[in-house]
Protein backbone atom coordinates (compact mmCIF):
# COMPACT_ATOMS: atom_id res chain seq x y z
CA UNK A 1 0.00 0.00 0.00
CA UNK A 2 1.51 3.25 -1.04
CA UNK A 3 1.45 6.28 1.57
CA UNK A 4 -1.93 8.38 1.14
CA UNK A 5 -1.78 10.40 4.49
CA UNK A 6 -5.00 8.66 5.15
CA UNK A 7 -3.04 6.49 8.44
CA UNK A 8 -1.75 9.79 9.72
CA UNK A 9 -4.38 11.77 9.72
CA UNK A 10 -3.28 14.23 7.97
CA UNK A 11 -4.19 15.52 4.03
CA UNK A 12 -2.14 17.90 2.01
CA UNK A 13 -5.25 20.49 2.97
CA UNK A 14 -5.01 19.75 6.83
CA UNK A 15 -1.18 20.52 6.75
CA UNK A 16 -2.32 23.85 4.72
CA UNK A 17 -4.89 24.89 7.45
CA UNK A 18 -2.37 23.70 9.83
CA UNK A 19 0.33 26.44 8.45
CA UNK A 20 -2.33 29.11 8.08
CA UNK A 21 -3.28 28.52 11.41
CA UNK A 22 0.11 28.76 12.40
CA UNK A 23 1.05 32.02 10.51
CA UNK A 24 -2.29 33.54 12.24
CA UNK A 25 -0.93 33.16 15.60
CA UNK A 26 2.61 34.75 14.68
CA UNK A 27 0.88 37.64 12.62
CA UNK A 28 -1.68 38.05 15.62
CA UNK A 29 1.55 38.25 18.16
CA UNK A 30 3.84 40.18 16.36
CA UNK A 31 0.62 42.80 16.12
CA UNK A 32 0.33 42.50 19.63
CA UNK A 33 3.76 43.39 20.33
CA UNK A 34 4.10 45.75 18.04
CA UNK A 35 1.35 47.44 19.09
CA UNK A 36 3.06 47.88 22.63
CA UNK A 37 6.62 47.81 21.62
CA UNK A 38 6.77 49.13 18.02
CA UNK A 39 8.03 47.65 14.96
CA UNK A 40 11.35 47.30 16.28
CA UNK A 41 10.21 44.67 19.33
CA UNK A 42 12.26 41.98 19.42
CA UNK A 43 12.01 38.84 17.86
CA UNK A 44 12.27 36.71 20.78
CA UNK A 45 9.58 39.12 22.12
CA UNK A 46 7.28 38.02 19.24
CA UNK A 47 7.78 34.23 19.73
CA UNK A 48 7.37 34.28 23.48
CA UNK A 49 3.83 36.03 22.93
CA UNK A 50 3.14 33.26 20.32
CA UNK A 51 4.19 30.64 22.45
CA UNK A 52 7.47 29.57 19.95
CA UNK A 53 10.71 29.73 19.23
CA UNK A 54 12.65 32.20 17.24
CA UNK A 55 13.25 30.27 14.53
CA UNK A 56 9.51 29.81 13.73
CA UNK A 57 9.61 33.09 13.12
CA UNK A 58 12.40 33.36 11.03
CA UNK A 59 10.88 29.96 9.06
CA UNK A 60 8.20 32.09 8.46
CA UNK A 61 9.10 35.71 7.64
CA UNK A 62 13.21 35.53 7.00
CA UNK A 63 13.61 39.58 7.48
CA UNK A 64 11.67 42.30 9.86
CA UNK A 65 10.45 43.81 6.62
CA UNK A 66 8.56 40.25 5.62
CA UNK A 67 7.38 40.28 8.88
CA UNK A 68 6.37 43.94 8.87
CA UNK A 69 4.56 43.44 5.64
CA UNK A 70 2.75 39.96 6.75
CA UNK A 71 1.30 42.13 9.57
CA UNK A 72 0.03 44.95 7.62
CA UNK A 73 -1.90 42.81 5.23
CA UNK A 74 -3.35 40.85 8.00
CA UNK A 75 -4.18 43.48 9.91
CA UNK A 76 -5.89 45.63 6.83
CA UNK A 77 -7.71 41.95 6.44
CA UNK A 78 -9.37 41.53 9.61
CA UNK A 79 -10.06 45.19 10.01
CA UNK A 80 -12.03 44.64 6.34
CA UNK A 81 -13.76 41.06 7.90
CA UNK A 82 -14.70 43.15 11.01
CA UNK A 83 -16.77 46.07 9.48
CA UNK A 84 -19.81 43.66 8.65
CA UNK A 85 -19.13 41.34 11.39
CA UNK A 86 -19.84 44.44 13.62
CA UNK A 87 -22.64 45.72 11.39
CA UNK A 88 -24.31 42.37 11.59
CA UNK A 89 -23.98 41.70 15.50
CA UNK A 90 -25.15 45.27 16.11
CA UNK A 91 -26.57 46.92 18.32
CA UNK A 92 -26.99 49.88 16.24
CA UNK A 93 -24.84 50.99 12.74
CA UNK A 94 -23.02 53.62 14.78
CA UNK A 95 -22.08 51.54 17.48
CA UNK A 96 -20.60 49.30 14.88
CA UNK A 97 -19.09 52.13 13.03
CA UNK A 98 -17.60 52.83 16.60
CA UNK A 99 -16.14 49.23 17.47
CA UNK A 100 -14.53 49.12 14.15
CA UNK A 101 -12.77 52.67 14.43
CA UNK A 102 -11.29 51.12 17.70
CA UNK A 103 -9.73 49.03 16.05
CA UNK A 104 -8.85 51.01 12.96
CA UNK A 105 -7.22 53.03 15.55
CA UNK A 106 -5.07 49.41 16.92
CA UNK A 107 -4.23 48.92 13.35
CA UNK A 108 -2.90 52.90 12.67
CA UNK A 109 -0.90 52.84 15.43
CA UNK A 110 1.09 49.63 14.13
CA UNK A 111 1.40 51.11 10.17
CA UNK A 112 3.09 54.55 11.21
CA UNK A 113 5.39 52.20 12.38
CA UNK A 114 5.49 50.39 9.12
CA UNK A 115 6.23 53.15 7.30
CA UNK A 116 9.39 53.93 9.20
CA UNK A 117 10.44 50.32 8.79
CA UNK A 118 9.78 50.57 4.99
CA UNK A 119 11.43 54.37 4.66
CA UNK A 120 14.18 52.86 2.51
CA UNK A 121 11.13 50.80 0.36
CA UNK A 122 8.81 53.99 -1.16
CA UNK A 123 6.89 51.95 -4.06
CA UNK A 124 6.47 48.52 -1.69
CA UNK A 125 4.91 51.07 0.84
CA UNK A 126 3.23 52.92 -1.98
CA UNK A 127 1.46 49.99 -3.15
CA UNK A 128 0.40 48.40 0.53
CA UNK A 129 -1.10 51.84 0.68
CA UNK A 130 -3.13 51.56 -1.85
CA UNK A 131 -4.01 48.11 -0.93
CA UNK A 132 -4.93 49.28 2.87
CA UNK A 133 -7.38 51.95 0.98
CA UNK A 134 -8.36 49.38 -1.65
CA UNK A 135 -9.62 47.45 1.40
CA UNK A 136 -10.89 49.22 3.85
CA UNK A 137 -12.68 52.41 2.03
CA UNK A 138 -15.51 50.04 1.19
CA UNK A 139 -15.89 49.18 4.54
CA UNK A 140 -15.64 52.37 6.83
CA UNK A 141 -18.19 53.32 3.75
CA UNK A 142 -21.35 50.42 4.08
CA UNK A 143 -20.48 51.70 8.04
CA UNK A 144 -21.29 55.42 7.27
CA UNK A 145 -23.73 54.44 4.32
CA UNK A 146 -25.87 52.14 7.59
CA UNK A 147 -25.37 54.59 10.13
CA UNK A 148 -26.79 57.48 7.46
CA UNK A 149 -29.93 55.15 6.53
CA UNK A 150 -30.66 54.33 10.37
CA UNK A 151 -31.20 58.19 10.53
CA UNK A 152 -28.09 58.33 13.30
CA UNK A 153 -25.75 59.98 11.77
CA UNK A 154 -25.98 62.65 8.93
CA UNK A 155 -24.64 62.15 5.19
CA UNK A 156 -22.05 64.83 4.78
CA UNK A 157 -18.53 62.69 5.79
CA UNK A 158 -17.42 60.42 3.22
CA UNK A 159 -15.29 57.26 4.49
CA UNK A 160 -12.27 58.47 2.75
CA UNK A 161 -12.79 62.14 4.88
CA UNK A 162 -13.59 59.87 7.73
CA UNK A 163 -10.51 57.55 7.84
CA UNK A 164 -8.09 60.69 6.96
CA UNK A 165 -9.24 62.96 10.33
CA UNK A 166 -8.39 59.62 12.04
CA UNK A 167 -5.20 58.52 10.77
CA UNK A 168 -4.14 62.34 11.61
CA UNK A 169 -4.95 61.90 15.03
CA UNK A 170 -3.03 59.24 15.35
CA UNK A 171 0.29 60.54 14.32
CA UNK A 172 2.75 59.92 17.26
CA UNK A 173 0.32 58.10 19.20
CA UNK A 174 3.14 54.71 18.13
CA UNK A 175 6.03 57.45 19.90
CA UNK A 176 4.47 58.96 22.50
CA UNK A 177 3.52 56.70 25.65
CA UNK A 178 1.72 60.07 27.09
CA UNK A 179 -0.70 60.41 23.99
CA UNK A 180 -3.79 58.07 23.31
CA UNK A 181 -6.02 58.95 20.29
CA UNK A 182 -8.74 56.90 21.36
CA UNK A 183 -10.52 59.50 23.72
CA UNK A 184 -10.37 61.75 20.59
CA UNK A 185 -11.54 59.33 18.35
CA UNK A 186 -14.55 58.68 20.75
CA UNK A 187 -15.14 62.04 20.28
CA UNK A 188 -15.40 62.31 16.49
CA UNK A 189 -17.48 59.01 16.51
CA UNK A 190 -19.66 60.77 19.07
CA UNK A 191 -20.31 64.17 17.38
CA UNK A 192 -21.15 62.22 14.23
CA UNK A 193 -24.68 61.50 16.00
CA UNK A 194 -27.69 63.29 15.40
CA UNK A 195 -29.08 64.78 18.18
CA UNK A 196 -32.69 63.14 18.82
Amino acid sequence: MGDSGQGTGTTPESKRKDVRRNQKTLLDAAAAVFLTSGVDAPVRDIAAEAGVGTGTIYRHFPTRADLVIAVYRHQVEACAEAGPALLAAGPTPHAALGRWLDLFVDFLVTKHGLAAALQNDTSGFEALHAYFLDRLLPVCTELLDAAVADGEISDDLDAYQLMRGIGNLCIGADSDPRYDARPLVALLVAGLRRPH
